[in-house]
């Protein structure tokens, strides 16, 4: 019996933490600026719920194997785009966004 309880209290654990943990990915906008010495990054939150979010751009230089990479998170009200954060880029010019990605889960 005692086993058994165990055994349902570890599924019942699992299912909750995998439930939480999971996150979605959700659209994500990463635009240097002009200038080319920042980039601003917006982040739209689709679901039905004030959401944790996280942000993730990174960007190249015209400097060999130089790519600034910004990542923020916060909360996201439910359906609201917002602005993230802000990278401003240290001594070398953004040339263009390498890689983006985004997602919310319940907080």
């Amino acid at each position: 019996m005692q086993r058994k309880l165990v055994v349902i209290f570890l599924t019942a654990l699992t299912g909750s933490l995998s439930s939480t943990l999971y996150a979605e990915p959700v659209p994500i906008t990463c635009t240097i600026l002009p200038g080319a010495e920042a980039a601003s990054v917006l982040l739209t939150n689709p679901l039905k719920f004030t959401a944790s979010c996280q942000a993730n751009c990174k960007f190249s230089t015209a400097v060999y194997d130089d790519n600034p990479q910004i990542i923020c998170a916060k909360p996201v009200p439910a359906g609201k785009q917002v602005e993230m954060c802000i990278l401003k880029a240290a001594g070398n010019k953004l040339v263009k966004l390498v890689e983006a990605t985004a997602d919310c889960k319940k907080p």
